[in-house]
């Protein structure tokens, strides 16, 4: 009986205790709603009204790169003028290009230029995205449009660059490794080519080449550039008063000088492989055929500080304004220089060397064509533009970089000599037979490399003589003898380029 009195006498407790629990589970239920429906569901209701709601981007398109005739460059053989794209990583997605802030930040999956023009010229052929907002429903099916902001396209860019001429150079080089630059005579670019080169829609298989397909030669190799240098030291040598006109030099084959380190000797490269003497020359013979002995004597004659100086003054100890990323500084060496970083004294035969463009003178090709090129347009020192015009400097009335124009005609009358019979440039002998007596100018280079026995080939030529349409540098990276191997290169493409202009005509 007390069990039963004791059972019925909590009964009450636990049944006040169950509905406690639920008139409270109540009280939260009713504050979360009124909290959901009343305080937060204006929040809420905007949520669920951008749930519906979304922006679809309408992708920009990009410029278009154009040949100066107005052809579009896509391909191989115009990928290091080009350069690539690809999509932004994650360093870049968020950025704003100081250059083109109205262009707004670099969203995700965006593409961005990489390496020539397309990285230089990137906010110019970059468009704005637009933008659609779309209203749908449940499933994500579009309603309605809300409102739309067309997109902004980029812009087309027109470069100098002759089409078929770029693409005659490409073809001409076949399996070898080099470059070619070539311009007009103010120095816009016509034809720009490395060798090899790649696929620009997909340069996953140039990375892990071990011939270096991505590297840009024209700009971002350094070569000893060997006797296409002697026509820059002829100009300081005359210029310093130490040749004329009337100057003579015997060659014996060999230059011997003692000291008290011992006896070095000096040949030129007609002794060293056919036991041959030029005997009694002038400056236009020396040039014609590259004679190493006459410019040992004519760079001690005028000095390496000297010969350094006029090295400044044809721009090759600065860069020469080519509108790609990636030039590289050219490297003139001096006694300092040699003394600071090599930690070694500067000798005579370090100036002979430097004389012939050996030693340690190291330039790009793009430095050296546009040092050449001053001498055969008659003394404008010009920037190398892919795109728009350049600006160029006349060292013949600039004060204090005097050079006198019948200084530049006896170095051209050198060079044109080089083109023919007796000249070292045999692939250019009948050349303006062939052409209606035009009168073209050039010179060969064989420039030593560490690598016994192997050369660099060099071939730098222009024409019309006076007048130059063409001005062409062709180099062939360890590939032997620049009349044998850079010179069929060139005539080729002289060949070629003249024809066509024959044809317009």
């Amino acid at each position: 009986m007390q069990t039963l009195a004791s059972s019925n006498q909590n009964t009450p407790w636990l049944s006040w205790f169950l509905r406690g629990v639920l008139v409270l589970g109540i009280l939260i239920l009713v504050t979360r709603l009124f909290d959901l429906q009343i305080i937060k569901g204006g929040y809420y209701r905007k949520l669920s009204e951008g749930n519906r709601i979304e922006r679809i981007k309408i992708k920009a398109e990009r410029g278009k790169i154009l040949s100066r005739g107005g052809e579009v460059l896509k391909g191989k053989e115009f990928a290091h003028i080009t350069g690539y794209l690809q999509e932004a990583n994650e360093f870049e997605v968020g950025r704003i290009d100081p250059k083109c802030i109205e262009k707004g930040p670099i969203r995700l999956g965006q593409v961005v230029g990489r390496g020539g023009l397309e990285e230089y010229y990137d906010c110019f052929l970059r468009g704005i995205d637009g933008e659609e907002l779309i209203e749908v429903d449940s499933q994500g099916t579009k309603l309605r449009s809300l409102g739309v902001r067309n997109p902004i396209s980029g812009s087309d860019l027109k470069t100098n660059i002759d089409f078929n001429l770029q693409v005659k150079i490409a073809k001409s080089f076949k399996d070898k490794t080099g470059s070619a630059v070539a311009t007009d005579k103010s120095g816009e670019v016509l034809a720009l080519f490395s060798s090899p080169t790649f696929d620009t829609g997909d340069i996953v298989p140039s990375l892990n080449d071990p011939t270096l397909p991505l590297f840009n030669r024209t700009i971002g190799g350094l070569y000893h550039p060997g006797s296409i240098f002697k026509p820059l030291v002829s100009i300081a040598g005359l210029e310093e008063g130490k040749i004329d006109r009337n100057f003579k030099y015997n060659d014996t084959g060999l230059v011997t000088i003692e000291n008290i380190y011992g006896k070095y000797t000096y040949a030129n490269w007609y002794f060293t492989q056919y036991g041959g003497k030029e005997g009694e020359i002038d400056l236009a013979k020396a040039i014609s055929r590259s004679t190493d002995t006459f410019f040992y004597k004519l760079g001690e004659a005028v000095g390496i500080e000297t010969l350094v100086e006029w090295m400044k003054k044809f721009g090759l100890t600065k860069l020469t304004e080519i509108d790609i990323n990636g030039e590289v500084q050219s490297l003139v060496p001096s006694p300092d220089w040699k003394e600071k970083v090599k930690k070694e004294k500067w000798f005579l035969g370090n100036t002979y060397h430097f004389s012939i463009g050996q030693g340690d003178l190291a330039l790009s090709p793009v430095g050296i064509h546009r040092a050449d090129l001053t001498v055969v347009n008659n003394g404008k020192l010009c920037s190398l533009k892919i795109v728009g015009s350049t600006k160029c400097i006349d060292l013949t009335a600039k004060p204090g970089i005097l050079i006198k124009k019948d200084n530049l005609d006896y170095v051209k009358e050198g060079m044109k000599m080089a083109c023919s019979i007796g000249g070292t440039a045999f692939t250019f002998f009948d050349f303006s037979m062939k052409h209606n007596n035009l009168e073209v100018i050039c010179k060969t280079g064989t420039a030593e490399t560490d690598e016994i026995d192997k050369t660099h080939a060099w071939f730098f030529a222009s024409a019309p003589m006076n007048d130059p349409e063409l001005v062409l540098t062709v180099m062939v990276e360890s590939g032997g003898e620049g009349s044998k191997v850079a010179g069929p290169i060139a005539r080729e493409i002289f060949d070629y380029y003249f024809a066509i202009e024959a044809q317009k005509e």
